[in-house]
Formats: C-alpha cells, structure tokens, sequence
C-alpha cells in the first residue's frame, strides 16, 4: 500500500489538537516533502528520519515521498513528529502492517540512530489520547509525566525497532504506570516566625478564601518569612488541579515538578519583563502567572517592578487567565493564582524612625509606582511593624503557636463550606452573589458607611471587604457574617498612599 495515516498531537498552548500524518509514496524522481504549515524544526525531520530508518535497518523508499500534516492550517512546531513520520513511511512502504495504526497515537523525536527522546508539553497530549480512547507510543523518557493520565495506557519505547517490533506483535510494549503518592508538607512552619499575630491572621484568611494579600512594613520585619509560608496553609491540589498545573509545567519545558500535589510558589526577581511575567514569544509561551495557577506569585520589593509589568497583572487577577495573541495564533493559558506582594513604606524602608533618609517627594514617587487600580484588586492590605526586643528575647528557639496542620485544617473545613455552598472560593464570588451571602443589618450598615468614606472604599474595593468578612465567618462556621467580622475585614485595608 502506498497511502499510510498516523495520529499525533501538536502543541497550541496547554492544549494538543489531534494531527493526522498522511504519507504518500508516488513513482518519480526520490524525493522528500512536507506540507502542512511546518516550521523549521518540523521541516528538518526529513533528514533525522531518513537515517533513523536507515540505521534501524529498514528500507528507506526511493520514491517520491509527500508527508501531509492535517489540518493544514495549524501551524506544526517542534521534532514530536519524527516517530509518526517515520512510522507512516515504514507503513506506506509495507513494512510494518498499517490496520491496526488507528488504535495508536505516536510522540516522539528521532536520534539518527533510530532512538527515541523525549519532547516537550507531554502531558497535555496525553490529556487529549485519552480523551480520543487511543493509546500512546512514546519514548521511555516521557512515559512517567503521561502516565499521570490514568486513563490512558501509555506504551514506552527506547528505539524505532521496538515500536516496530509491537506493531508486528513480535514483542509488546511494557505498560508505564506511575505511581506518585501525596507526601506532608515539609516546608517551614508559620509557628517560626516571631510575633505578627496579626499578619499571621491575614495569611490564614488569605489561605482559606483565595484572596490577594499584601504586605506592608519596614525591612527585616518578616514580610518574606510570612508569604513564603502561604503554600504550607493552602489545601492540597486536587487530582484535576494537580494536572491542570503539570500540564502548563509541560508546556513551558520544565518536566514535572517534585511534588505535584504541593500548590506551586512562583517569586521572579524585580527586573521581570513583561513578556516574562505575563508569557510571550513567537510561539507563546507560558508566563510566571501562569505557572503559578492554582498557587502563589509572591512580588517582594513590589514598587520595585516596573510599572507596566504590574499593569499587565490587572485582567489575570479578575478574569484567571491570560489570552496571549500573535500574527499567526493565539494561545489562551490559565492563570487562577494567589497574589502575595510585599512592600517598604518608603525607599530606604525606614519611614517615621530618626534613620529614615528618605524626603517626602521620594516617598511620594515611590508609592506612587503602584497605581490605585492595581492596589484596589488586592483584598488584604496589612501593616506589619517591627517586633519589639521583648517579642524577640522572649520568643523560644522552637516553633511556638498554632502547626501548619492545625491551621490547614481550618482552612481546608473553610474551603469545603464554600465549595458546598457556592461552587468556588469567596475571592471568585461576583457582586451579586457576595450579596446574598452578606446580607447586612442596620448596624453593619452604618459600619460599611462609615468606612466607606473613611478609607474611600471603591465599589470594588467594598465588595472586597464583604468577601473577606465571608471567609472570616467561615473560620469560625457562621452561617452569616456578624459585626465583629466586618470590623475585623476592615482591618486589613491600610493606607499605602
């Protein structure tokens, strides 16, 4: 037969469109082209392929060979097509059988040599075979990251001879299954940090209703210590949550993660771009937004970004995720992530002490680098001071208050009363539906009129107020927010300009 298709994925984003590789041997002059809208890496197949078959001591066709890559207008990047090439050149050529080749979807790139190595954005592919009931040919390197999918028998290979050698029923592929089990948190413990029980508050309400946190205060005071500590609060990911963050992972080129059940904690350096922050290039990439969906992105030194990349921040915070468009596609990844930014009251950090140096337009400028918009998104705005000598001396080498366990256990009933409740988190609750879940009394009333004006609350920032007062009711398994709630909830909006 000189007509051959095989199944593949390509890869747009975190998802991985089904390709169909025809192959086509023709009489004429021996020749090798491939249509189908590929890129250059995908174009110098050709010439791996050629000597993989060669060297794994098949026939290459003297013929004229015309690889079609469908649907044409996708574009193709990458080497992950080489082994599915090759596979629909030996098929075409009759000499591996072609029937049974629709069970099958083959990934992979070709050393010259006929062996088989690993390519990038796995599991996403993975994700798509199993959603089309195939099973997938890959290479050895791969096969732990798409056995995540248990749904998906995934079939390991070293070499070309061996996926021959399965497909003519000589010799089967060993099944990969992976087991990666849940292990506890090992991470530092809130309980290390020195006093600021007030912003040890705001970090287990941040925990526990999914909302922004930023914090506020002078060098040395622990704003690094505390947000660092956050991923240790915050629940497990869920099986769906674990793949959705190992898929972007995937994608971006960076493998599994050590633990892919531990929330993913993302800190760029001040000097990010914008391009980094958010994804970008010719062929989008994923951003550290994203990488950080379903965890945090902690911004130390936060006036220190530029002022645009901080502006770019402000539609993944409402909607979740970020489209990022170019002349040939688009790419669409999530980016559902925690916010946790840290900040000094003034350049040299030491503003209101003797050893301030810092005169009040220099102040002025350098709050001013935060625009009013992107501090009215962040729903906890805390203070945190200088502990004092007696705090320090006083405080026991050994972790002192509430565990992480302890904590994360509040935080986990928390989330269970909102997920039953409402579906989501009380920082994704819209206008209408934080409402009817606080629905205020005449006193409670009077309260947020009064704070209204006094911290010139947005409307935004208003329902702000109102989802955290949620979460702190949900601490302490109220069916409605109480008075007390509502003060506390208004305590952890600061002046920062």
């Amino acid at each position: 037969m000189s007509l051959a298709t095989v199944q593949t994925r390509a890869k747009l984003g975190i998802d991985a469109p089904a390709v169909f590789v025809e192959v086509h041997l023709s009489n004429g002059l021996p020749a090798f082209h491939i249509v189908g809208l590929p890129e250059t890496a995908v174009k110098e197949s050709k010439d791996r392929v050629r000597s993989a078959i060669i060297n794994s001591h098949f026939e290459f066709p003297a013929r004229r060979i015309t690889i079609n890559l469908a649907p044409a207008e996708l574009p193709k990047e990458g080497s992950r097509f080489d082994l599915a090439i090759a596979i629909g050149i030996l098929a075409a050529s009759g000499q591996i059988p072609e029937p049974q080749l629709h069970q099958y979807e083959f990934i992979g790139e070709l050393a010259l040599s006929g062996k088989l190595r690993a390519v990038e954005a796995v599991l996403p592919s993975a994700l798509g075979c199993a959603d089309a009931n195939k099973q997938l040919i890959i290479s050895t390197a791969n096969a732990t990251e798409a056995s995540l999918v248990e749904s998906l028998t995934v079939l390991a290979a070293d070499h070309l001879l061996e996926v021959s050698a399965h497909l003519h029923q000589r010799q089967r592929l060993p099944e990969h299954s992976s087991i990666i089990k849940q292990s506890e948190y090992q991470g530092p413990q809130l309980g290390e940090v020195i006093g600021q029980q007030h912003a040890k508050r705001a970090l287990e309400l941040a925990a526990a209703g999914g909302h922004h946190l930023l914090l506020y205060g002078p060098p040395g005071a622990g704003k690094t210590m505390l947000a660092s500590r956050l991923t240790g609060l915050l629940p497990p990911l869920t099986s769906d949550e674990a793949l959705q963050v190992a898929a972007i992972y995937s994608v971006a080129g960076k493998g599994l993660r050590e633990n892919i059940w531990r929330r993913p904690f993302r800190s760029p350096h001040h000097s990010a771009s914008a391009a980094a922050m958010v994804g970008g290039g010719t062929n989008p990439r994923p951003g550290e937004i994203s990488l950080a969906h379903h965890g945090v992105l902690f911004l130390d030194e936060l006036p220190e970004f530029q002022r645009p990349v901080l502006e770019v921040l402000r539609e993944p915070l409402e909607s979740g995720e970020i489209l990022l468009s170019r002349a040939a596609s688009q790419a669409r990844y999530p980016a559902n992530f925690q916010l946790v930014a840290a900040m000094n009251p003034c350049p040299c950090g030491y503003l209101g002490s003797p050893s301030c140096i810092c005169s009040p337009d220099q102040v002025t400028r350098y709050r001013n680098r935060l625009s009013g918009p992107m501090l009215d998104r962040i729903d906890l705005q805390v203070q945190v001071n200088q502990i004092s000598n007696n705090e320090l001396f006083a405080q026991p080498p050994t972790v002192t208050g509430n565990s992480n366990q302890q904590i994360q256990q509040r935080v986990y009933s928390a989330r269970q009363r909102q997920l039953s409740r409402q579906g989501a988190a009380n920082s994704l609750l819209n206008s209408q539906q934080i409402t009817q879940l606080c629905p205020l009394t005449a006193s409670q009333k009077n309260l947020m009129d009064q704070a209204i004006q006094q911290f010139s609350l947005s409307t935004r920032g208003y329902y702000r107020v109102l989802r955290i007062a949620r979460t702190i009711a949900d601490l302490a398994d109220a069916k409605t927010p109480k008075l007390e709630h509502y003060q506390e909830a208004l305590s952890y909006r600061v002046k920062t300009n």
